[in-house]
């Protein structure tokens, strides 16, 4: 069953089981995969979005979230990271399981091998590769630096 109709199914059964907090999430991911297929559709694309875009979506909604819990925690403001990381809670039973610092490893390692990369100005290569394969399932924000020294290890900085 893809993303968009686990989504559908958990809204229906929020609205079933009255709990404003999910339902209410439930719905801005709604609104976002539906926003993001009219922006599609604007750009000529007909097909719509695929599960890869959805999950994108989803991995920038929880990165969102997070940045906003930690500002309220400095602010002071408890209450709305809590809520903040509730939300992030509610998105991430929508996403695949994060692969592990070691699982991420290994994947940079077969994605540089896969694509033959030998330098710095391959990384680009390389982080297309692991985004085809593991969009929703590692944070390339962190994977991006990896990628760079594992690049540089080679002698191809």
């Amino acid at each position: 069953m893809d993303t968009r109709t686990q989504v559908n199914q958990a809204l229906k059964q929020a609205m079933k089981d009255k709990a404003a907090e999910r339902l209410c999430t439930l719905r801005l991911i709604n609104a976002a995969i539906k926003d993001r297929e009219i922006a599609a559709r604007a750009d000529g694309e007909e097909g719509g979005i695929d599960e890869g875009e959805i999950l994108a979506i989803l991995g920038k909604m929880t990165k969102q979230r997070n940045e906003s819990a930690r500002a309220y925690e400095e602010g002071g403001r408890l209450d709305l990271a809590e809520r903040e990381l509730g939300e992030i809670s509610i998105i991430e039973e929508f996403l695949p399981q994060q692969l592990s610092d070691e699982e991420v490893g290994e994947a940079i390692t077969a994605a540089v091998a896969e694509t033959g990369a030998e330098s710095i100005r391959d990384m680009g290569k390389v982080m297309g590769a692991l985004k085809a394969k593991y969009t929703g399932q590692m944070d390339f924000g962190k994977a991006g630096p990896l990628v760079k020294d594992q690049l540089c290890s080679k002698g191809g900085c």
